[in-house]
């Protein structure tokens, strides 16, 4: 029986390994959609590229630092129990590789292709797992302290802060460091418009994304008996929340009602096993509000030049699902308990404080040391030509 349950806890968590590494699929359609076409190229390769030099990280250094467990052993060892060991690692491998995805989206179209790879190898290896190790493994002792202050610990079952308010704090440095695209805010005053390349590959990577959340935030059980059918369900109602509110205030602009349920999704990961699903569906709704809100304000009043708006989308609203957690999953709103705002409040503020500080510090040096940004004229050309030498859709073949 022992062995059996080894083996599906295995199984179990490398199928949700399996779903949330799709999610990368969706972040590199998500943002190729919205760019536009002369940079999709870029987009589908910085994806994938920065998914691999995350792996190595995680594997050599940054899974040590979150959890103290190191790969540097015999296969023989690394093999017990099914190996559960390895695709936990392989699990949350991927929540560590959506951060430098997240930020990918923000800086798109103007950023240099080797500074954002030594960025991701530190954000990996360092960043991330440091909190993620507070958050998530009782290190230095700061989770104890949040209980005996407040009553309760810290929660946050999927990483609304631990990875999306994470990498949504970090693009904000990153973005505001980059500097906009050119032209894009005139002298005169005026907003040059940058409309998406392809509505439908926005679309596809929305739809990815949506699929491979359940297994973010369901299998985030990590073990079998553990699972939860509350978090399926308070998924999909923040989800649809998300999505109906961003409709309305967006006022049916297919860019928005494509983000609005990732806004939901985003917001619900951390109280997704504590809410009544009526609550995540007021969670969801609110993200999908804020996300219209703070990405309209960010584009068109403060001049951020966020392309994605992973600011306000993983940023904004995962520190909303943050605090939301400890609202929503009282008991006296119909949750489970063993939660409250004030740990909620302290958790978040410390990720984002984290965050800035660490996008602050390492796209300052890479700005100082490397540059950050594509000239004006490898803008113009766009990414694709400039990096990559090859567009999306190549206007000739090569003649034999």
């Amino acid at each position: 029986m022992e062995a059996l349950k080894q083996g599906a806890d295995a199984l179990f968590i490398l199928l949700g390994g399996i779903m949330v590494l799709a999610m990368h699929a969706g972040f590199a359609f998500l943002e190729l959609g919205t760019v536009r076409k002369k940079n999709q190229v870029n987009a589908l390769v910085k994806i994938l590229v920065d998914f691999s030099v995350s792996t190595v990280v995680y594997f050599v250094v940054g899974y040590s630092v979150a959890y103290g467990t190191t790969f540097f052993v015999g296969a023989e060892q690394l093999a017990a129990k099914n190996g559960y060991e390895l695709v936990k690692f392989f699990f949350l491998l991927t929540f560590a590789a959506a951060i430098p995805a997240i930020i990918s989206g923000g800086i798109a179209e103007r950023a240099k292709f080797w500074p954002q790879l030594i960025a991701t190898a530190v954000i990996v290896g360092f960043v991330y797992p440091f909190f993620e190790g507070i958050a998530w493994n009782q290190h230095f002792g700061v989770q104890a302290w949040i209980k005996a202050f407040t009553g309760d610990e810290f929660h946050d079952f999927a990483g609304s802060v631990v990875v999306h308010a994470m990498g949504g704090w970090i693009a904000l440095p990153a973005v505001v460091l980059l500097g906009a695209r050119y032209n894009r805010y005139r002298k005169n005053g005026e907003v040059s418009a940058h409309p998406p390349s392809s509505i439908p590959f926005l679309a596809l990577g929305s739809w990815i994304l949506i699929v491979g959340w359940f297994g973010f935030n369901v299998m985030s059980a990590q073990t079998l008996d553990k699972i939860s059918g509350l978090v399926a369900v308070n998924s999909l109602m923040a989800m649809v929340g998300g999505t109906l509110v961003a409709l309305l205030m967006g006022k049916n602009d297919p860019g928005f009602v494509h983000n609005g349920p990732l806004a939901g999704l985003v917001a619900v990961c951390a109280g997704s096993d504590l809410m009544h699903p009526f609550g995540a569906l007021v969670v969801g709704a609110v993200a999908g509000g804020l996300f219209v809100v703070m990405f309209t304000l960010t584009q068109n009043k403060w001049k951020i030049d966020d392309v994605l708006g992973v600011w306000p989308l993983h940023g904004v609203c995962g520190a909303w699902g943050g605090i939301a957690a400890g609202i929503f999953g009282s008991a006296s709103l119909g949750g489970l308990g063993g939660v409250n705002v004030s740990a909620q409040l302290i958790g978040t503020a410390m990720g984002v404080v984290w965050a800035l500080l660490g996008g602050f510090v390492i796209y300052g040096i890479l700005k100082i040391t490397l540059g950050l940004k594509l000239s004006q004229e490898e803008e113009y050309d766009g990414a694709d030509l400039s990096i990559h030498k090859i567009s999306a859709s190549p206007d000739r073949e090569v003649s034999w």
